[in-house]
């Protein structure tokens, strides 16, 4: 099978699986998941969504947060990470969008990537959620399946995010990049992984692949 036909069987298979797609980030508008995804580098979406809350509970805009201090922001946020970066990051971003773009989210990869705290990744994200300009934010469970399925050799992030750009239509972006990741964690995990769930890696793995998992799995 080639690639092309690979990333077909792909589309057709998540299209049927997950022909509606939830967000994994609880967000009201582009500030909210601006936030909510600067904190979830290094930390589950589940964990951020469970502090979230109780941050906008708080503060849900730039106005507001920036009436916080970096350690008030830093307490609420702890449980998720890396907390001292993160609120300083959260503080500081806060002040620009004050000072720069009227406490508004600015709508360019460059404006958003200027900020701190925020790559490549997170931009790609708000971009594609909040704006609905296409993107492929590569998150560990695209670059792990992207590799299984022979579809990039999995090198680095952006190797990857350039390899799917090439064979995925860019009208589908969006939701292709959510329906793997969600593919990801329930079929195709890291750990705990059962093949025989996993109808994708089955039908169209990488060889070498599919021969670890089944020498592991004769090992057992």
């Amino acid at each position: 099978m080639t690639k092309a036909e690979k990333a077909k069987f792909v589309i057709k298979t998540l299209q049927e699986i997950y022909p509606t797609i939830p967000l994994p980030l609880d967000h009201k508008d582009p500030y909210t998941l601006l936030i909510a995804v600067l904190m979830s580098a290094q930390s589950t979406d589940v964990r951020v969504n469970q502090i979230t809350p109780l941050l906008f509970e708080r503060a849900d805009n730039p106005k507001m947060m920036v009436k916080l201090d970096v350690e008030e922001i830093r307490e609420i946020i702890k449980p998720v990470g890396l907390s001292p970066a993160k609120a300083k990051a959260i503080h500081g971003l806060s002040e620009i969008l004050l000072d720069k773009y009227n406490g508004e989210v600015p709508a360019t990869f460059e404006d958003l990537e200027s900020l701190p705290g925020v790559g490549h990744k997170t931009a790609s994200v708000v971009m594609s959620q909040a704006f609905g300009v296409p993107a492929f934010p590569v998150d560990t469970h695209i670059h792990r399946l992207m590799y299984r399925w022979g579809l990039s050799d999995g090198k680095n992030v952006v190797q990857t995010e350039n390899d799917a750009k090439k064979l995925f239509p860019r009208d589908l972006w969006n939701d292709l990049h959510l329906q793997i990741i969600w593919y990801g964690r329930q079929y195709s995990p890291a750990r705990g992984w059962n093949l025989d769930k996993d109808i994708v890696t089955a039908t169209i793995g990488r060889k070498s692949v599919l021969d670890e998992y089944h020498k592991k799995s004769s090992r057992k």
